[in-house]
């Protein structure tokens, strides 16, 4: 499966501006997955919640349209991070979409920051789609840093976690190096670069997306301050095989009834039973 993401740099509110730009990186891609960053249409960096809300957007969307026109194109399927309004909210959501129509959208359950002040947190459960036989399962940015979110997509049968980013910490990469060995899973994590300050906000982004492999293995990696585009082939049957060694499967091997423990009084007790 041919696999990849797009890197870019948004211009703050200019989404005609930033969609060109991805046109330009994406000239002769071909692929079967493509991913792009969080919010890629709009920026990242609101002065308030109406600033976000005159940027928000449904499913019908502009960028919706840009998204099945990018997938005919190049033949992917494209996930990509947007603001997505719903019944008087907004959320910092990520849309999935084929050649013919937006498949669903996924609204992130894990707000970062001054996300709180601008977004509603995610109100849908995880959710995985099936493409091409594939699994694939969606989290944005800061659901990385809570292991529920990727065991819980892994859990549904994703075999590619799709990880539109806008990073601020150092800490991701690493980290997903470690929850898709914990999970057997592949991901991409598509972040981007550049800085924004509005207001009195200033966020520096860290590029370096990424893909890495069901077994922690780095396959590619994006410089800290360019426009970066890259496609990889990867071997999915590995993704599916959830065993370590002849005797381990991570999933049969899970010990669920130890697992749920609370905290009382200072300490934890399990009320599993």
């Amino acid at each position: 499966m041919k696999v990849g993401y797009i890197q870019t740099s948004p211009v703050f509110g200019e989404k005609e501006r930033n969609f060109n730009e991805v046109k330009k990186q994406s000239k002769n891609l071909k692929a079967d997955l493509i991913v792009l960053p969080e919010l890629f249409a709009t920026g990242y960096t609101f002065t308030s919640k109406e600033e976000a809300v005159s940027l928000a957007e449904d499913l019908k969307s502009e960028t919706a349209q840009f998204l099945i026109e990018m997938a005919k194109t190049t033949e992917a399927v494209l996930v990509a991070g947007f603001i997505e309004k719903a019944r008087g909210s907004i959320y910092n959501s990520a849309m999935i979409a084929s050649s013919e129509a937006v498949l669903g959208s996924y609204r992130k359950i894990h707000l970062y920051n001054k996300e709180k002040f601008w977004f509603s947190p995610g109100n849908k459960p995880l959710n995985v789609y099936k493409i091409k036989g594939v699994n694939i399962g969606i989290m944005i940015c800061f659901d990385w840093i809570f292991p529920e979110t990727a065991r819980t997509l892994a859990l549904l049968g994703a075999d590619i976690i799709a990880h539109p980013a806008n990073l601020v910490m150092p800490f991701c990469q690493k980290a997903m190096t470690i929850r898709c060995l914990e999970n057997r899973v592949f991901a991409i994590t598509s972040n981007r670069i550049g800085e924004e300050k509005r207001g009195d906000n200033h966020f520096k982004f860290t590029g370096r997306s990424q893909i890495t492999s069901c077994d922690s293995e780095i396959l590619s990696t994006a410089p800290t301050d360019e426009n970066f585009v890259d496609i990889i082939d990867i071997d999915i049957l590995k993704a599916k095989d959830k065993k370590l060694n002849k005797i381990n499967d991570i999933f049969e091997d899970r010990r669920v009834e130890f697992y749920n423990a609370i905290l009382k009084g200072g300490n934890y007790v399990n009320e599993s039973k």
